[in-house]
């Protein structure tokens, strides 16, 4: 009997559910590039390029190990075009018995996926991606009869779980978080040690050239591609963080610098996501690090909330909601998507800085996702559609699964506050202090009205004033909406005014 075992580009663990009983004397393992997963949406060319350079590694692994494996290049003349379609290829090729997958990251390739059995006319068995350390059925219990989510409850109930940062039954340090320690502005003079890159090998630059062939016309650029594309690279990035950025990271997680677009981030989104590295391996390095006195408890704490809190949280949320939630739009957005956030064309130096990583590394860290591209696009009723399909296009580390919750519940509040309790939604002021953006700026962060005035200061305003039939009420906001109230009426309409004039004119922006 022999059964064929489909692992998708984002299963690149040995330990993926699909080949934990694998009999490799008789058993093939599939693997393909195909157009249909490349083109649904236009990725960034350095996230196809990662991704089929880090399979066809992952393939060879396999096969040295003696996997039998059928790998299809996107370039194969043979190449059906889509999964489904290599199934078939396979299936009929060889006396296939069974299929045996990993579930997918996406609810339109899981339905798909559901399908297989009647239209293949094999069994399909499917599996849960148990690489995660929440199960898709232990958070719906968590959730059952909760109204709102909430990440904090949700993470504190896995840090006791997996007894992580514990002592006993209270958290080291007697706190489950320390943000408040982690908000400190940049400083003149910080040393930022360079990211841990890898020169392309032979099978990584063919990848390259048939990138850069078959995709010209996708977002991005492939210069100077050092992404690690095992898992022993993976592993040594891996390393590279834990040694040299996280005794940083916690204090620096939200600062910007210019053109400093890693600064003290782990850049391991890519691997994890991706399966080269595993959630628990992660946490458990910096788990160590804390206790062998190498970070302080504020930057493991803060790393680690990020990995067995928002990962597992937002997985947990993008299953139990879809496919609903992909459509919902709390605030009735319906602006198209600026053209400056393909091309960077813009005054606003923040903007700039954060689409020129985007376009440049297929990366930009967490607080120029939320607080930069993902606040103008909240004050400027942004279509939530337009701004999930650019941020699951632009970025390495983005599968719908977790990109959907962290743009539509975090980013644009589009869920009407079921992932987070109010906008995040922030003028001018918060960006100055975190970053020194705002020196170098045609704009001025100082002006809060008027031509040469930073547009998040209008915008802001203008954004609790036209929303404040739904934001009224939330208890989050009502410093904000008593401070509106003592403008007067002049000022409102300074307000409206600028905001009105500049939305108009976006192109020029």
């Amino acid at each position: 009997m022999t059964v064929l075992r489909l692992i998708l580009g984002d299963q690149l663990s040995h330990q993926i559910a699909s080949l934990r009983d694998i009999h490799i004397d008789t058993d093939i393992v599939l693997m393909a590039e195909v157009g249909a997963e490349v083109t649904y949406v236009k990725h960034h060319k350095r996230k196809i390029a990662f991704l089929f350079a880090a399979m066809r590694h992952f393939a060879d692994e396999l096969r040295r190990a003696g996997t039998t494996v059928i790998y299809r290049h996107l370039d194969d003349p043979d190449n059906g075009g889509s999964l489904e379609s290599e199934v078939k290829q396979a299936i009929a090729a060889r006396q296939i018995s069974k299929l045996v997958v990993t579930m997918p990251g996406e609810y339109r390739l899981m339905e798909i996926m559901k399908s297989w059995q009647s239209t293949l006319g094999i069994v399909v068995e499917l599996r849960e991606d148990d690489r995660f350390l929440c199960s898709l059925d232990k958070f719906a219990t968590w959730a059952d009869g909760r109204r709102q989510l909430r990440m904090d409850f949700f993470y504190r109930d896995m840090r006791r779980d997996y007894n992580i940062l514990m002592d006993g039954s209270e958290p080291i340090g007697g706190k489950w978080n320390f943000d408040s320690d982690n908000r400190e502005s940049p400083k003149a003079g910080m040393v930022i040690p360079p990211p841990l890159q890898f020169a392309p090998d032979d099978m990584t630059s063919d990848v390259l050239g048939l990138v850069a062939a078959r995709c010209a016309d996708h977002f991005g650029d492939l210069d100077d591609f050092g992404f690690a594309v095992t898992r022993q690279q993976a592993l040594a990035v891996l390393d590279h963080f834990i040694d040299q950025r996280l005794p940083d990271f916690g204090r620096y997680q939200d600062a910007m610098l210019l053109d400093e677009p890693w600064l003290y981030h782990s850049h391991i989104g890519f691997y994890l996501n991706a399966g080269l590295l595993l959630p628990a391996e992660v946490i458990a390095a910096a788990e160590t690090a804390y206790h062998s006195g190498r970070a302080p408890l504020n930057s493991v704490e803060g790393f680690i909330r990020q990995i067995l809190g928002w990962r597992e949280f937002v997985r947990g949320i993008y299953w139990l909601k879809m496919p609903g939630y992909a459509d919902l739009n709390f605030f009735e957005a319906e602006r198209d998507l600026p053209e400056f956030f393909w091309t960077g064309n813009t005054k606003m130096l923040c903007m700039a800085q954060a689409v020129d990583a985007t376009r440049k590394y297929a990366y930009a860290h967490h607080i120029q996702r939320l607080m930069v591209l993902g606040n103008f696009a909240l004050l400027a009723g942004v279509a939530p559609s337009q701004v999930n399909a650019w941020f699951l296009i632009v970025y390495a580390d983005a599968y719908e699964w977790v990109e959907l919750p962290n743009v539509s519940g975090m980013v644009l509040f589009a869920d009407g506050g079921y992932l987070a309790s109010k906008p995040y939604a922030a003028g001018g002021a918060y960006i100055n202090r975190m970053s020194n953006y705002c020196r170098e700026c045609h704009y001025k962060v100082s002006q809060k009205n008027g031509a040469a005035a930073c547009p998040f200061n209008y915008l802001y305003w203008d954004f609790l004033i036209r929303n404040r039939p739904k934001l009224q009420d939330n208890a989050r906001l009502g410093m904000m909406y008593r401070s509106l109230d003592r403008m007067d009426v002049e000022k409102i309409a300074a307000i409206r005014h600028d905001a009105d004039q500049f939305l108009a004119a976006l192109p020029e922006a």
